[in-house]
């Protein structure tokens, strides 16, 4: 009976057995045309052995899968679906890590912007006599021998707050006092390039840098001739230079000693270590010095801007 089934519900072996039925047919057909007295036994044996060098070789079908291997199977099934649990594990903790990390660093942001607001109030309620004109309280020299410069993130109490290496030349120093600000001290800086309009306030010390923008004791009055040091957070306390990395040579800036503006022109960036307490120095003509912590919220080293005053 002739298989009407169409190719498609056929096996692949059904197929290859079909494959290999027309070939020899063909090949017998062929060989008759050609005639070459041989015989059909003859014909048939070379049929064969062109059929085993042409027809492809079948791989081996494995054999059946019995208990022991269904339980291997079973097992490394196990082993992969722990492996992969224990991954997604590991990826959800340190999500809700980053997560938490995120968190603290904004609660601790919105407790030391409290901090500053409250400092802020305070020094609005004056607490010390106005001094005189004609009287300005003295200029001390500048402290130079500190080891490290104003404006670092640790508290003054919290430890490591200064190298070891460094800490024979930190100890012996005597906090130096508050001044009264005076007729020519710094009250207020403005820097209309980067957005910056901030009250100056004298001292740079952990709480000075909660008022504002900090005038280093010691070092010159604006307008004056000398090294006029200036500093604030980038990322605390107001974050009053926070864009100061992105300040312009040429740059105009505008400090303030009460109602007098005093015009400087940004001459200098550069980024030195903690330690370099050069910046500080003294100088023969008047330059205004800015300092914040760098790179922004890393603060291992510092930016400095230096910028001269113009006539």
């Amino acid at each position: 009976m002739r298989d009407k089934r169409s190719v498609d519900a056929l096996s692949v072996d059904e197929l290859e057995q079909i494959l290999l039925v027309r070939r020899r047919q063909a090949r017998v057909e062929r060989l008759r045309r050609l005639g070459h007295g041989q015989s059909a036994g003859d014909w048939l044996d070379a049929l064969n052995e062109d059929e085993a060098r042409t027809l492809p070789q079948r791989p081996p079908q494995p054999a059946p899968i019995g208990e022991a291997g269904a339980a291997l199977r079973r097992r490394r099934l196990n082993l992969r679906w722990v492996r992969d649990s224990a991954l997604l594990i590991l990826e959800v903790l340190a999500l809700v890590g980053l997560i938490a990390v995120l968190v603290a660093s904004m609660f601790n942001l919105q407790t030391l912007n409290r901090e500053v607001a409250l400092a802020r109030e305070a020094t609005a309620i004056p607490t010390a006599p106005v001094v005189a004109l004609g009287t300005p309280s003295p200029t001390p020299q500048p402290q130079i021998s500190l080891a490290v410069l104003p404006g670092g993130h640790p508290p003054p109490t919290s430890a490591g707050s200064v190298p070891q290496r460094l800490s024979d030349l930190v100890q012996p120093v005597v906090p130096v006092p508050i001044p009264t600000p005076g007729p020519r001290s710094a009250t207020r800086i403005v820097i209309p390039s980067i957005n910056v309009d901030a009250p100056v306030v004298e001292g740079d010390d952990w709480e000075q840098l909660k008022k504002g923008v900090a005038h280093h004791i010691g070092s010159a009055n604006p307008g004056e001739r000398g090294n006029v040091f200036i500093s604030a957070h980038n990322d605390i306390f107001g974050q009053w230079f926070r864009q100061l990395d992105k300040i312009e040579l040429e740059a105009q800036i505008t400090l303030y000693a009460g109602d007098t503006p005093y015009r400087y022109v940004v001459r200098a960036k550069r980024i030195v270590e903690p330690t370099d307490v050069t910046v500080m120095a003294a100088t023969a003509s008047p330059v205004l010095t800015l300092m914040t912590c760098y790179p922004y919220m890393i603060d291992t080293h510092r930016l400095v801007v230096i910028a001269e005053l113009r006539d």
